[in-house]
């Protein structure tokens, strides 16, 4: 589903009409109140923007022209640049560079990230009990960013039991789990509300001409808090926190060809990309590599 209208807004009645034709009946309104406000906001379509792949490329190329034309400067200033040898070496050392800077944001994409993927919990928390997961990527069209919604089809039971089974093992085997599910974690900005009753009455006399209460135009005092997206608590309730924070980033690296290749041995046999659970496995509680982004 995507809107091909330059507009920021999805036809969500279209969209659950597509839904209701292949037989997933979800309620409407939850998930369409989620998506519009957390997904449809001015700074989540100019991350798209900017995350895209033409993008990308565009900024590749300007990198890689700005970094020829500096150290070919720079080796003229040096006298060393009058030989073709030196634009050869330019060109590799250049292109090289280039290629490093692109191989680095390629991988900075296949990790969790907290602007789209761990919007989209709360979506999935409602879509995955109807056996649906759910994914946003965007595409350049000329000078509009078009956003796409991915439905996937998904069975959590397999994933659930099977990833359940894996952090019980875990948790009786390693000691690190808990430190690698705490560096999943989000900074949010909390409004300090002043206690009441903290401040004693003074006298009239002594009282201040300007009263020092906040007036409600004054913007709020706020703190940052550290939230854990993955909380203590049973291996079940952990393993189902874990799917739903993910679902997000396996469709969106799924839609585009980004997965990792499946290791032998998952419930769905022998396929060419791993299912959710194993996607967890590989990526967030291998004991070497965390692929959540630290925010």
């Amino acid at each position: 589903m995507d809107n091909s209208c330059p507009t920021s807004s999805f036809d969500m009645d279209l969209c659950a009409q597509k839904l209701q034709a292949l037989g997933v009946q979800v309620p409407v309104e939850p998930w369409r109140r989620l998506i519009q406000e957390g997904l449809l906001r001015p700074e989540v379509r100019r991350f798209l923007l900017y995350s895209s792949r033409g993008f990308q490329i565009a900024m590749a190329v300007v990198f890689y022209i700005s970094l020829w034309t500096n150290l070919y400067s720079t080796l003229q200033l040096c006298s060393l640049g009058h030989s073709w040898g030196a634009g050869v070496l330019v060109t590799l050392v250049a292109l090289a560079l280039t290629v490093l800077v692109i191989l680095l944001i390629d991988q900075q994409h296949r990790k969790l990230n907290v602007n789209t993927d761990v919007r989209l919990a709360a979506v999935n928390e409602i879509f995955i009990k109807h056996r649906i997961i759910l994914g946003i990527t965007g595409v350049l069209d000329g000078p509009h960013n078009i956003l796409q919604l991915w439905f996937v089809h998904f069975s959590p039971e397999s994933c659930l039991q099977a990833l359940s089974a894996h952090i019980t093992h875990l948790q009786g085997t390693q000691a690190g789990l808990r430190h690698r599910l705490n560096k999943l974690c989000v900074v949010m900005d909390v409004a300090v509300q002043p206690e009441l009753g903290t401040e004693e009455e003074a006298p009239c006399e002594e009282s201040p001409l300007l009263s020092s209460r906040v007036t409600p135009n004054k913007d709020p005092v706020t703190c940052s808090k550290l939230l854990h997206l993955i909380p203590e608590g049973p291996p079940e309730a952990m393993a189902q926190q874990l799917l739903v924070i993910f679902s997000g980033c396996y469709v969106r690296l799924l839609v585009t060809g980004r997965l990792p290749r499946a290791s032998p041995g998952g419930h769905l046999g022998p396929s060419s990309v791993p299912c959710l659970c194993q996607f967890i496995q590989s990526t967030v509680l291998h004991p070497q590599r965390c692929w959540g982004r630290d925010r």
